[in-house]
């Protein structure tokens, strides 16, 4: 599927980049193809245009913020959030010239992070109910691009059957490829799966599950929000200790994602470093991103196609791609691939 060619998908919120990306003026981003400019209003809270003055075509990323308002960086022209030209210096007291606008897109502030929907919305920005929570810390992890497609990091982060492999460096066990099997629960937003799965205990996981013990257990709740979110809801039985990460796989084009991951521990500083938490989800998370970018960005979601050959433990990516699929049959689109 290729994600630029399903309009469908600009009707959903994906994270963009930090708040505190725009704290020194707007910046760019490439979403589902199309190019916008964000940047903070005087309140705080975030706006986003498509990133091309009306003008002479200048991106107005190369501009700067006055008040509520952009300003292009060529010759001054001034648009406020609903992409409307409000200023033209060069015509002092002049009428705006009719139609002088850039397309606005839908944007707001959730979980220190900018959200960005090209059209109206079907659904709301996924809930995190720890976030905020009395006891849980929240922790930004990573904001990166990958050279993979969001259905990629999607199927990958319910696939038990690749931990033996892809993470037999730190808590994968090579010599147990049988994968745990799920409980699968339908919801309005996509479908939470539930398994316990035993992994291996290194000495520098030890802060990570509460345990010393060589071999220990991850309970999960894991969700999928269609199109491309994800929670990893770990929990270490033997200590408690709930790990319990937040993905959104924000589409850049057909090749290329950015990975928004947040973190939410029920623990403190003193029991575990920010830094080391980042540390052991980075290495893991680089795994994944090594052998991810060397698949087909471009992931069949029509299994009758027959592009790929399935196996049991990959029944949670085929409800994903299922999940898509009823997604575009819903709004009259077929599967755009590359053929």
């Amino acid at each position: 599927m290729l994600v630029t060619k399903q309009p469908v998908l600009r009707r959903f919120w994906y994270a963009l980049m930090p708040m505190t990306s725009l704290d020194d003026g707007p910046k760019p981003f490439t979403l589902l193809g199309e190019n916008i400019v964000l940047w903070k209003k005087e309140d705080g809270t975030p706006a986003a245009l498509r990133d091309r003055c009306c003008h002479r075509t200048a991106k107005l990323s190369k501009g700067f913020v006055e008040g509520d308002n952009i300003v292009c960086g060529y010759h001054g022209w001034t648009y406020d959030c609903s992409g409307a030209c409000v200023r033209i210096p060069q015509n002092p007291g002049s009428a705006i010239p009719a139609g002088a606008k850039v397309p606005a897109f839908h944007c707001q502030e959730k979980y220190g992070y900018v959200w960005v929907a090209l059209e109206d919305p079907l659904r709301p920005i996924p809930d995190f109910p720890e976030d905020g929570a009395p006891g849980y810390r929240r922790i930004f992890q990573f904001y990166e691009e990958w050279k993979t497609s969001p259905l990629r990091m999607m199927e990958n982060s319910f696939d038990n059957a690749h931990f033996s492999f892809v993470h037999k460096a730190n808590f994968g066990i090579l010599d147990q490829p049988t994968p745990a099997p799920y409980i699968f629960r339908d919801t309005d937003y996509g479908f939470e799966a539930e398994t316990i799965v035993p992994i291996r205990n290194p000495e520098a996981g030890h802060q990570i599950t509460g345990t010393t013990d060589a071999i220990t257990n991850r309970h999960l709740i894991n969700r999928y929000y269609l199109p491309f979110s994800r929670r990893f809801g770990c929990m270490y039985p033997t200590s408690g200790i709930d790990h319990i990460i937040y993905n959104c796989a924000t589409p850049i084009d057909d090749d290329r994602m950015i990975l928004v991951q947040w973190l939410y521990r029920n623990d403190s500083e003193e029991a575990v470093s920010t830094q080391t938490l980042i540390d052991w989800d980075a290495a893991i998370t680089a795994e994944d991103r090594e052998i991810l970018e060397a698949t087909d960005p471009d992931a069949c979601i029509d299994t009758r196609r027959r592009v790929e050959f399935h196996m049991p433990s990959d029944k949670p990516g085929l409800m994903i791609r299922k999940q898509l699929l009823d997604l575009l049959t819903e709004h009259g689109e077929v599967e755009v691939f590359r053929t």
